[in-house]
C-alpha cells in the first residue's frame, strides 16, 4: 500500500487499486467549513455592489393579523414576575400578559355592593355543602 502525505490529507491505494481517504475528526470539520465557505463565495457574484433602501420601511416584515404593536410602561416587579412565570411555563411573557389582560376583561363588571357580596357568599356556601 502506497501512502501520499500532503498537508494533513492522507491518500492510500488499496490492494484493489481504489483510492482511499483517511481523515481525523478535526480534518472532517475543517473540510466541511471549507466547503461551506466555498459555496458561500460562489453565491456572492449574485450580490449587487449597492442597494437602494430609500423606500424601505422599518418594523416587522410580516404583520401579525389581529395584533397591534404598542409601547406600555409597566413596573419592573410586574415584568419580572411575568418573565419568571413564562420561563417556568416555557412560553412568552408577553403572551402571559395578554392572557391576564383578556381574563380581566372577561370579569364581572358589576360594582361590589353588599347585595353582590351576599350573592357571592351564598354561592360559595352552597358549593361547600
Amino acid at each position: 500500500m502506497r501512502k501520499v502525505n500532503s498537508a494533513s490529507l492522507r491518500l492510500e491505494w488499496t490492494r484493489w487499486g481504489e483510492l482511499s481517504w483517511s481523515f481525523t475528526h478535526r480534518e472532517v470539520i475543517a473540510l466541511a467549513w471549507y466547503l461551506l465557505a466555498r459555496r458561500a463565495n460562489q453565491r456572492q457574484p449574485n450580490m449587487r455592489k449597492e442597494y437602494d433602501f430609500s423606500r424601505g420601511k422599518r418594523g416587522a416584515v410580516i404583520p401579525s393579523p389581529g395584533k397591534t404593536r404598542i409601547t406600555i410602561m409597566l413596573d419592573d416587579d410586574v415584568i419580572e414576575t411575568f418573565r419568571a412565570k413564562a420561563e417556568a411555563a416555557g412560553r412568552g411573557y408577553q403572551t402571559l400578559i395578554n392572557e391576564a389582560l383578556r381574563t380581566s376583561l372577561k370579569g364581572d363588571d358589576r360594582p361590589l355592593t353588599a347585595k353582590v357580596m351576599r350573592e357571592i357568599v351564598r354561592e360559595e356556601l352552597a358549593h361547600s355543602r
